[in-house]
């Protein structure tokens, strides 16, 4: 049975919201991870992976909002401070010293990372029947593991 934001109980609201916030501050993290990265990037992959670092933060942008919005709509309060979000983050800041392909396979790993992040939050929305979150969820886990595979693509 599906149910609106209202009909969630608290505790479900308490814990779903928690959920967002971790996806909301990992995805922040990756967004400046793939902003570094692109400034940042050199060698003969230089073309490619400055566009691909750019469509990630670009994307990651986006997602922040839409999913502290969700937050919002559940009546939970949005984490918007740098140091709350690197503290919950388990996607790590990086200082962008590094060649292309370690890059890469930091990148992959926060794609992953973030994959694995929404599908949990996905999961947990659905057995409180909350499709929205559910919904908005597997649209971001999707993303993350399209972009996860381009970045493996490099690697081979």
């Amino acid at each position: 049975m599906t149910q609106t934001a209202a009909a969630l109980s608290t505790d479900a609201q308490t814990a779903i919201v928690e959920a967002l916030n971790q996806s909301v501050a990992e995805t922040a993290v990756a967004t400046m991870l793939a902003q570094n990265f692109h400034w940042n990037v050199t060698g003969m992959g230089f073309g490619p992976l400055h566009e691909l670092f750019q469509k990630i933060y670009e994307d990651h942008f986006v997602a922040q909002d839409d999913l502290a919005e969700r937050v919002k709509a559940l009546d939970g309060h949005a984490e918007g401070t740098l140091a709350g979000m690197l503290k919950r983050s388990k996607v790590a800041e990086h200082d962008g010293h590094a060649t292309d392909k370690e890059m890469i396979a930091t990148m992959l790993a926060a794609q992953e990372t973030l994959a694995k992040t929404v599908a949990g939050c996905g999961e947990l929305a659905a057995g409180h029947g909350d499709s929205l979150t559910e919904d908005l969820c597997i649209a971001r886990g999707l993303t993350h593991e399209k972009f996860a595979w381009f970045l493996r693509a490099h690697l081979r």
